[in-house]
């Protein structure tokens, strides 16, 4: 393998880790009713909630867990892209030759990843019987990622202040 490809390569790896996880937690397996079959236990025996009063709970927790994934996934794909594509050149004012950590295209790629992602997640979840593909999730793992990626250009931007 070509030398200089080999970091990108490596970069690509937690990616498509996560794009698995997604991937699998589309299935049946991740279902409401079955995810419910353990937590709702753990959560009774944990704070005594009740089966109606839990339903909110299972929901609420799994628009978190919706946010949590595909907020992790830009994160990663921003990684993954940062080593795949190079910056841009740009002329500097100053002479230092510090690298770029952040670039429009990484961030732009990232979030645009995460939205056919989260797209192509539901639409295959509407062949499932078990499982609804709605529009209103893409639209939460689509804000997860652009969250991420706010999250990644304010955190370089006070690091280099």
């Amino acid at each position: 393998m070509n030398q200089s490809r080999q970091p990108a390569f490596k970069a690509w790896i937690p990616a498509a880790i996560w794009l698995g996880i997604i991937t699998l937690e589309s299935t049946g397996i991740a279902s409401s009713d079955n995810t419910s079959r353990f937590l709702f236990p753990f959560f009774h025996w944990l704070t005594g909630v009740d089966l109606v009063r839990f339903a909110v709970w299972n929901h609420i927790l799994r628009k978190i867990g919706h946010f949590v994934g595909y907020f992790i996934l830009s994160l990663l794909l921003f990684r993954a892209w940062k080593a795949t594509i190079p910056p841009r050149a740009r002329k500097r004012v100053d002479a230092s030759s510090s690298p770029v950590r952040w670039c429009m295209v990484w961030a732009r790629a990232s979030f645009l990843m995460t939205v056919l992602v989260a797209t192509l997640d539901e639409w295959h979840q509407t062949f499932l019987p078990s499982r609804t593909g709605r529009w209103q999730d893409v639209v939460l793992d689509s804000c997860a990622g652009l969250v991420a990626q706010v999250a990644i250009w304010r955190y370089l931007r006070r690091r280099n202040s």
